[in-house]
């Protein structure tokens, strides 16, 4: 059995048989990575006689008759989790040797779930970028197309779930940070309702809009993840006293009747016409199957973006400001006084897309223009959540697609930073709004590159969201592909 290629529910089956075991699974793949992971680039830090011990655990755990569908199942972290003993660097100069002496939360779920950590995944640097080139440790490669970008900032769990590394990876969400790069990668992620997954412990970049979640190759694969994700956090103050829910009981539902929305807006100017072409099949698809396909109108989602880069860098300003050279963290030699210790450390220590925002949060919420951006951008955000209020009075979830480009080369966009974020146009509304999103694979471009579409629903819709990508995923191959020279 080629145990690279299997998904989790199919592992977690051959564990239960046991056909093989956990620590016989682990070493497979921890072979793996050592063979591909120069390639790629996905991962910071490799845990792998962590990983070992804690196979070693799940199997005496399922000796004893412990069948938890997790137990015993391979996983990495984007590297923006604390994870006790183990460096979290935020993929930064400014953390590079930092270790964090506890788990966050959703490490610690995922560890008595029985899951086995084979390490930490690469990212952009404090989770800035699109393109998971601003990392401190190198950009991440395609593994569709080695030249080509994994998608930012949750590029290195992407990659590696796409290079048939691992079976399931955790990401965070910003602005698209787990779509769109899932899109890029042909592989499947979550970003959830707002406050169904704890972010204690997940180190900040824009506290009102980040929110971790699952990557996978399947939603099948997802709703197992958010099983043991969510749930109410009182370590963190934004976790919502109902997060928790049954996520892969809600799988099976059929799709007739369903109310399935199309904005206009995502099908504009900008958009790649293969992109156009896949995700418009993808709604026949659920048309010949009883679903009922309305139009729909989110009029402000064309300020997402301005909206986005004046809120996340206020926040961030905020957020990175403890990353003085004193504490913790990088701490520059080049200083002869207290505030050139600050300003060497943060210069030093930081690279330049986390520099550029920060320096455009600051100036937003300086005195003389918080009203005119950051106050008129909050007032933006609200026009933007109450299109999506009005448009789910009338569907069930709402469906376009996930970037408006496949994959873009390595370089394309690096001195263009506008450009760069406008990969993430059909994304950043959702985080403005607080609601949840699903991208899946629906399609190839001619040249082979994978396209994502985006299901996005209600508050607390992720159930339902799962529930409709896996039984698109059902009756589709497009999520099973595998990159030709790492599916072997």
């Amino acid at each position: 059995m080629d145990l690279h290629l299997q998904d989790i529910h199919s592992l977690a089956e051959g564990l239960r048989r046991r056909e093989f075991s956990a620590l016989e699974l682990t070493d497979t793949l921890l072979a793996r990575l050592a063979n591909r992971q120069q390639e790629l680039n996905a991962f910071v830090t490799v845990t792998a006689d962590l990983a070992r011990q804690q196979a070693r655990d799940a199997d005496a755990r399922l000796a004893r008759g412990d069948h938890h569908p997790l137990l015993g199942i391979p996983l990495a972290h984007k590297d923006i989790f604390c994870t006790r003993g183990v460096r979290t660097t935020c993929a930064s100069r400014m953390l590079a040797d930092f270790v964090a002496p506890y788990d966050a939360t959703v490490v610690q779920r995922l560890r008595q779930a029985g899951m086995v950590m084979l390490g930490k995944l690469n990212m952009d640097e404090f989770a800035m970028g699109s393109s998971n080139e601003t990392s401190h440790f190198g950009p991440v490669r395609n593994p569709w197309d080695l030249s080509r970008v994994p998608g930012g900032s949750s590029g290195g769990s992407a990659a590696a779930l796409a290079a048939r590394l691992l079976p399931a990876a955790t990401g965070t969400d910003t602005g698209g940070s787990i779509r769109q790069p899932a899109a890029f990668c042909g592989v499947t992620g979550l970003k959830p309702t707002y406050g169904r997954v704890s972010r204690y412990g997940m180190v900040a970049f824009a506290s009102s809009l980040d929110q971790a979640g699952p990557m996978a190759r399947s939603a099948a694969d997802c709703a197992l993840l958010m099983d043991a994700m969510a749930g109410h956090d009182p370590l963190d103050s934004t976790s919502h006293p109902k997060a928790a829910g049954n996520f892969s009981a809600a799988l099976g539902r059929g799709i007739a009747g369903l109310r399935i929305g199309v904005p206009e807006e995502f099908f504009g100017e900008g958009l790649d016409p293969e992109v156009a072409t896949a995700v418009q099949a993808a709604i026949q698809f659920f048309a010949a199957r009883g679903a009922r396909i309305l139009s729909v109108h989110l009029p402000h989602s064309v300020h997402a973006v301005s909206t986005y880069y004046v809120l996340a860098p206020a926040e961030a300003s905020s957020n990175l400001s403890r990353f003085d050279g004193v504490r913790f963290g990088h701490r520059s030699e080049q200083r002869s006084d207290l505030m050139e210790l600050y300003c060497q450390s943060r210069y030093e220590g930081f690279g330049p897309e986390v520099r550029r925002r920060i320096l455009i949060g600051s100036y937003v919420l300086s005195a003389g223009y918080y009203d005119a951006y950051y106050r008129k951008a909050q007032q933006v955000r609200a026009l933007i959540r109450e299109d999506f209020r009005r448009a789910f009075a009338e569907v069930d979830v709402i469906l376009g697609p996930t970037t408006p480009t496949p994959a873009f080369a390595l370089g394309d966009k690096s001195t263009d930073p506008v450009s760069m974020y406008l990969a993430d146009i059909y994304t950043i509304a959702v985080n403005l709004a607080g609601i949840p999103a699903l991208s899946l694979p629906c399609g190839f471009t001619a040249q082979g590159l994978p396209i994502g579409m985006q299901l996005m629903g209600d508050y607390f819709a992720d159930e339902l969201l799962l529930a409709v990508g896996d039984a698109y995923q059902r009756e589709t191959p497009w999520h099973q592909q595998s990159p030709k020279e790492f599916g072997l």
